[in-house]
């Protein structure tokens, strides 16, 4: 079966998102960040601090750190690795794609979302989404803050 037309697959524990919960990419801390924020969520206990390294309109350099559900940290190492490199108009466009499949306002084959697809299940558990957004929200508000040292 062609990987670009086969059905998405909406399980919660896909092996893509065990593999990101067990070996988080960008996991750690940024020296050099020029933007960061944390995202909390007190009701589970998820905790996530993404920190970025922005230049010329682009994510140079992301890490991420903190604790949290599997669904949590699997969402936050995906969109490190989705997003790193990029313009942040990208990255901007792409959390509305991911939030939009999440919410259910998105279709996930209308998505375009790569790997970030995995997660799509994660739509049929509402308790969940606040675990896979909490990364996306931290990216979002970090972006959104003036630069650490201008």
């Amino acid at each position: 079966m062609n990987p670009d037309t086969a059905p998405v697959e909406l399980d919660l524990y896909q092996d893509v998102v065990m593999d990101h919960k067990r070996a988080p990419r960008h996991f750690g801390t940024l020296a050099e960040a020029t933007h960061s924020a944390r995202g909390r969520n007190p009701s589970c206990g998820d905790d996530v601090q993404v920190a970025l390294d922005v230049a010329q309109g682009r994510i140079r350099d992301i890490r991420f750190s903190g604790q949290g559900c599997a669904i949590c940290i699997a969402s936050a190492s995906m969109m490190s690795e989705a997003v790193h490199g990029k313009e942040l108009a990208f990255a901007r466009d792409l959390q509305q794609r991911f939030r939009g499949v999440l919410t259910g306002t998105l279709e996930p084959e209308d998505a375009a979302l790569g790997k970030l697809v995995s997660l799509a299940g994660v739509r049929n558990y509402p308790s969940r989404i606040k675990c896979a957004l909490l990364g996306w929200h931290a990216l979002m508000q970090a972006l959104d803050e003036k630069p650490a040292h201008a």
